[in-house]
């Protein structure tokens, strides 16, 4: 029977019989194999065909932070289940018998220095001499040192992309609530699920004042991941005041002026650092897992806070998550205290207009006056432009419009100055050449650093004539009954505040039936056109006379269409002048 069963087995090589004929020799060949196997760096193992552990050497073993007998005879899901590894490529080395290579990667069970360990692993099929599969060997190498390195790389360069990205879309405007806006939308998606910005009170604004011990805060901007929205219901809305408990998270951030961080947070911790426990149970009802709270600092002052949270399907936030925030908040911030102070001095320039900038005082009631005043646009301060009507003796009236060089709350101081001047010298009974000398010179005197262009018209119903004198200014327009438009010629000194002097006054006739404009140089001016070509446009003008003044001052602004580079002040006047000759007189300093 041994010698049929001699008779099919297929003959043997040379080497394989000599082997066979030397047990010392095979047994000194399988001690050198196993020293490589188990003396090697690589982590080696052998599976089924089930992909399960046959053979782990010890590499293997010390890496995964278990035994050797722990792998037998399971799978890697069972051994070490934060590792992933894709076995569907196994299964195509199984199949065709074609090795490959792939990665493997995540948590094994033993202490590592990295985030996240890594490992290149090559697969080949085991099969016997009769060609049957017997299952795999795998060979894998850690490469994590190197993947943290890139991925550190990756980090960085996604954080700095981030970040140039934010320049340019947080604090487009210098408006705080829209630039809070901004911060919260752009961190949602991109670092969180549900992001809030709480700005401190003015704390000498008693509306909004707490009680003693107590921190609130106004919720200036809120966003959301779009599924959040409707789980939201109990989170405080944009324009709210949050009054915040002790040991609330946004309170311990500005309190210590650092960055507050915690994961997993669990419903009780949840009702501690929320600002008041009723509102955790919508956090909680919202998933929210994870939260992260970083100061706005700028200017050595606390602004306010970015709070930001995940919720399910988002991971726990990390230490580069709060580096990338705190960055975020620190750029915004500074944009943020521009915005304030621009709304403080905005403010301030607004009311300060405002109270000077009133509808002119009361004319004569031979003298029909309208105004306007027109900011640069959405994002200058006010301006030094300004206009004035004032009633004098004899029935006359003043009209006076100026222009403050610069912009903001000191050329409006500066026209509040001018403007008191030009009063009490007019009160005073001189003419208009005599007010703008003694107002040129008293400016210059006092060290005021902001000269003004002005104009004077002196309205006398009684003769019918209208005294002009100019320092600096633009030339007033004449609208006639006829709808045409001429401008009319007026001595012109230097600006006040200059102390040079030399003013003249001109005295001509009114305008019978029409209207007189007064303005400043935005109503007019162009880039690149000369100031020639700017007048001509003006006196191109058809207008109708009739009507109220407020009409004809739009329509002036719709024919003309200014720029709006410049702030635009004008004064329409209508005077009821009797029929009388011709009047044409120049007198002053010339």
């Amino acid at each position: 029977m041994s010698t049929d069963a001699s008779a099919r087995r297929p003959p043997l090589s040379g080497d394989v019989q000599d082997v066979l004929a030397d047990p010392l020799r095979l047994a000194e060949e399988y001690a050198l194999l196993r020293d490589v196997v188990e003396g090697t760096e690589a982590a080696v193992s052998i599976l089924d065909t089930q992909l399960r552990y046959r053979y782990v050497n010890p590499q293997m073993a010390r890496m995964s932070g278990l035994p050797a007998d722990a792998h037998l005879g399971r799978p890697l899901s069972a051994v070490l289940p934060g590792v992933k590894r894709s076995d569907e490529v196994l299964r195509k080395v199984l199949a065709d018998g074609t090795p490959r290579q792939l990665v493997v990667s995540g948590r094994t069970w033993a202490d590592s220095p990295y985030d996240r360990r890594v490992w290149r692993a090559t697969y080949h099929r085991l099969q016997d001499r009769q060609g049957r599969v017997l299952g795999l060997v795998g060979i894998a190498l850690e490469v994590s040192g190197r993947r943290q390195y890139v991925d550190e790389l990756e980090r960085a360069h996604r954080r700095l992309a981030l970040l140039d990205t934010a320049a340019t879309k947080i604090g487009t405007t210098s408006d705080v609530v829209t630039t809070c806006t901004e911060l919260a939308n752009f961190v949602v998606p991109e670092l969180a699920d549900a992001a809030g910005v709480e700005l401190r009170l003015d704390e000498s604004d008693v509306r909004w004042r707490a009680p003693q011990g107590v921190l609130r805060l106004r919720r200036t901007a809120l966003a959301l991941r779009p599924d959040l929205v409707p789980l939201a219901q109990a989170a405080a809305k944009p324009g709210q005041l949050i009054d915040y408990q002790p040991g609330a998270a946004i309170r311990q951030c500005l309190e210590t002026g650092r960055s507050w961080l915690r994961n997993r947070i669990t419903p009780p911790e949840w009702r501690a650092v929320a600002a008041q426990p009723e509102l955790a149970d919508g956090y909680i009802a919202a998933g929210y897992h994870s939260a992260l709270v970083v100061p706005l600092i700028a200017e050595g002052h606390v602004l306010g806070s970015l709070s930001l949270a995940r919720a399910s399907g988002s991971a726990p936030f990390s230490r580069d998550d709060a580096v990338v925030a705190k960055e975020l908040a620190a750029r915004a911030a500074q944009g943020l205290a521009r915005a304030m102070r621009f709304s403080r001095e905005h403010t301030m320039a607004l009311e300060l207009q405002r109270s000077l900038l009133a509808e002119p005082s009361r004319a004569h009631q031979n003298l029909e006056t309208a105004a306007r005043y027109l900011p640069a646009d959405d994002r200058a301060l006010v301006g030094g432009d300004w206009y004035d009507t004032l009633s004098l003796s004899g029935g006359r009236t003043l009209l006076v419009i100026g222009d403050v060089m610069g912009h903001g709350v000191e050329a409006a101081v500066a026209m509040s100055h001018y403007r008191s001047t030009l009063r009490a010298l007019a009160q005073a009974g001189l003419k208009p050449h005599q007010v703008l000398r003694h107002a040129d010179r008293m400016v210059a005197e006092s060290g005021f650093d902001r000269v003004a262009t002005c104009l004077l018209a002196l309205a006398d119903p009684r003769d019918g004539s209208v005294t002009y004198a100019s320092a600096g200014h633009l030339p007033p327009l004449a609208l006639t009954f006829d709808q045409r438009a001429r401008l009319i010629s007026v001595p012109v000194g230097p600006p006040l505040g200059t102390g040079l002097g030399g003013y003249a006054s001109s005295t001509v006739s009114c305008p019978a039936g029409g209207v007189l404009l007064l303005y400043t140089d935005g109503l007019i001016e162009h880039r690149d056109e000369d100031i020639d070509t700017s007048l001509y446009r003006l006196t191109r003008l058809r207008l109708p006379t009739t009507g109220p003044l407020m009409r004809i001052i739009d329509k002036a602004l719709e024919s003309l269409t200014p720029e709006g580079t410049d702030d635009i002040a004008l004064l329409a006047a209508r005077l009821e002048c009797p029929a009388t000759a011709s009047i044409s007189r120049t007198h002053g300093e010339l």
